[in-house]
């Protein structure tokens, strides 16, 4: 899931970028959609919808193709669903991350008998590395495309993030490229290039460890006592991440909710 985070907060932080790499735009009249329209909440990190003027651009990135609703199916409810809401051009594309040679990643429409859906399909890997070092927000999609040699394309992508000059951004760039890059890159190659310490006080990377740690306390406590009461449920999303930690170790004692509750009640 740390994927789908970092793309998703590339794509809401960086939306002329994408806009102006899949569409072509060069339009600042972009807004960031929060529209919930998923069929599986989980995966909810991994869409992103933004309005482009009369356009919404609907973004889906993906590690793997495997997925519980079919993705082909998917596109086709987003779809209908957006143009229920919106009634105006809908422009879908699937950003596929990791190179597979599974034929889902070449596929780019539904059919069935009285139904024929088309939407866009990128594979990054194919994708030619000058576009995207060129600029910062899609820099961390760059170790993932096309190269004869791509240690010299991360070392090309390490020299492009040394020359942001905000040290906020910086941080937060080469925190994404990090983490994408691991999709390709062996740990030790990339820290040869980045150091682990600069993408540890990035805000981009101190928020998917929260995301991840809550992710995961969520289905232990889900699966210990069912679900939660609603109100018990907020409270744990506005624990840090060091309180989840801590509550990662101390709900093996829980007996019932009861001491959930009452733990809550004392931090």
């Amino acid at each position: 899931m740390a994927y789908d985070n970092t793309c998703k907060y590339l794509a809401e932080t960086y939306p002329a970028e994408f806009a102006r790499w899949l569409l072509q735009s060069d339009t600042s009249d972009i807004q960031v959609l929060k529209t919930e329209l998923n069929l599986e909440p989980t995966r909810a990190d991994s869409v992103t919808f933004l309005k482009i003027a009369n356009t919404i651009l609907h973004l889906e990135f993906q590690t793997l193709p495997k997925s519980k609703v079919p993705l082909d199916f998917r596109m086709l409810d987003y779809y209908t669903r957006l143009k229920r809401l919106y009634g105006c051009e809908i422009i879908q594309v699937i950003i596929f991350l990791q190179q597979t040679t599974s034929p889902i990643v070449f596929q780019t429409q539904y059919v069935d008998t009285n139904t024929i859906h088309n939407y866009r399909v990128i594979r990054v890997w194919e994708e030619d590395p000058a576009t995207l070092l060129a600029n910062p927000g899609l820099l961390p999609l760059a170790p993932l495309a096309r190269s004869n040699s791509p240690s010299t394309l991360l070392k090309q992508v390490a020299a492009a993030v040394d020359m942001i000059e905000e040290t906020q951004e910086q941080q937060n760039i080469s925190a994404c490229v990090q983490l994408l890059a691991g999709l390709r890159f062996d740990k030790n190659l990339i820290q040869q290039f980045f150091t682990e310490e600069v993408m540890q006080e990035s805000v981009i990377y101190q928020s998917i460890v929260q995301k991840e740690a809550l992710r995961l306390i969520m289905r232990q406590l889900t699966r210990r006592f069912g679900d939660l009461a609603p109100e018990i449920e907020q409270q744990i999303r506005e624990l840090s991440t060091a309180e989840l930690e801590n509550l990662g170790e101390e709900l093996l004692d829980f007996s019932n909710t009861n001491d959930l509750i009452t733990w809550l009640e004392n931090r």
